[in-house]
């Protein structure tokens, strides 16, 4: 689960990490009367999604009077912003933050995640703060310093020092960030994030440590710890169908492709995704049915799936396990009469009953292209999708 940049500093507020004064606001009247209360000459006008390049999208800009914080304000409310996280066709902007202004000496990049490889959550810092990150990453990644942490010790000013000292920070200055990192350190811990990012992380000119911006992501699967986070789930930021899919226990992504994925298993869902690309197709979405689905949940799926207009074939995969393969034959075949399938449908099955399941599949009456194995399914739903009108 993600929270805007104004929510993730409501939570750094509580760990006692530096953040600027600000509020939020809905419209350009609200934005003026947010800017009357902080004590600045210059303002900050940020638009508030779950993306990132903001500023690079229009959707991040400075005001040096009221006139100019409700006229930017209002240039920003309601703009469909593009940034390279929204695709192409952008998310629309409902709320701003106002925010004072900065006086910026340096900018840095500050971030945790959990390195699946050594299976230590890690500290990522950088000098190279800012808008460009990602390709400093991709260009210079030596400029990426990392601090692995001990789960035995946690945190520990040691770690701290090293990050420090890597930003090249000395005095009340490193010390000050010494206490930042460890703040955001328990914030992500605590609070079950998937996520930590601060970028820019910022020092002034009187010496501060602040956390100019924030993204926090959250695991899903421990929100039932943390009903104070659920309650800042923004709704109008996530897809219709993943929503929808939530409700029934089925987990989808929207992607930005034309073959609609029906699989079982997180992981058998990850490599159909894969192997489609080597055949050069496209994904449309992720969606893992799980191994207790029923007959009316993989209906459910495929009702799902062809919501989305961009589809023009479906794949289905599936290894028998737990569920098996003739009830997802029977649900692949009524979904398929219930809903008048148009598209090209592509079934693989492997597993327990699959040869019950081929056996339904064949004596539907449906046009259902059945799959040898996982290559023959990628390369027949690729072709399929480019065949389709």
């Amino acid at each position: 689960m993600n929270v805007h940049e104004y929510q993730a500093k409501e939570l750094m507020r509580e760990f006692g990490i530096s953040v600027l004064k600000g509020g939020i606001a809905n419209t350009p009247a609200e934005a003026v009367e947010v800017a009357k209360k902080l004590d600045t000459k210059v303002w900050v006008v940020k638009a508030q999604i779950h993306a990132g390049g903001r500023g690079k999208g229009g959707g991040v800009k400075l005001a040096r009077s009221l006139e100019e914080v409700e006229k930017l304000a209002g240039e920003i409310l309601g703009m469909q912003l593009v940034t390279h996280q929204t695709g192409p066709e952008g998310k629309k902007v409902l709320k701003v933050l106002i925010e004072q202004g900065c006086d910026i000496d340096h900018e840095y990049y500050c971030g945790i995640v959990l390195d699946r490889v050594t299976g230590q959550n890690t500290f990522m810092v950088s000098v190279e703060g800012g808008m460009d990150i990602e390709k400093v990453a991709h260009d210079t990644p030596e400029k990426i310093i990392k601090a692995h942490i001990n789960p035995a010790t946690g945190f520990t000013p040691a770690v701290g020092r090293k990050l420090g000292y890597a930003l090249g920070l000395k005095g009340e200055t490193l010390n000050k960030a010494i206490k930042f990192f460890d703040g955001l350190y328990k914030l992500y811990t605590q609070k079950d994030c998937s996520i930590a990012e601060i970028n820019p992380l910022v020092t002034t000119k009187s010496g501060d440590v602040l956390a100019l911006d924030g993204k926090l992501n959250f695991d899903d699967n421990a929100l039932f710890r943390h009903p104070e986070i659920e309650a800042m789930r923004d709704i109008t930021e996530e897809s219709a169908q993943e929503l929808e899919a939530g409700k029934f226990g089925l987990s989808y992504i929207s992607l930005d492709g034309n073959i609609g994925c029906l699989v079982n298993g997180a992981g058998l869902a990850m490599g159909t995704l894969d192997i489609l690309k080597i055949h050069g197709g496209t994904p449309a979405n992720f969606l893992d049915v799980g191994g207790g689905a029923t007959k009316e949940t993989v209906q459910k799926a495929f009702t799902i799936i062809l919501q989305d207009p961009n589809v023009k074939a479906i794949l289905v995969n599936i290894f028998g396990g737990i569920m098996k393969c003739d009830i997802i034959a029977n649900g692949v075949v009524d979904a398929a009469k219930e809903l008048s399938l148009k598209v090209p449908l592509i079934v693989r099955l492997e597993g327990t009953n699959v040869a019950l399941g081929k056996k339904i599949l064949s004596e539907s009456g449906l046009k259902i292209t059945a799959a040898n194995d996982l290559a023959d399914a990628a390369q027949k739903a690729v072709a399929a999708a480019k065949g389709a009108k």
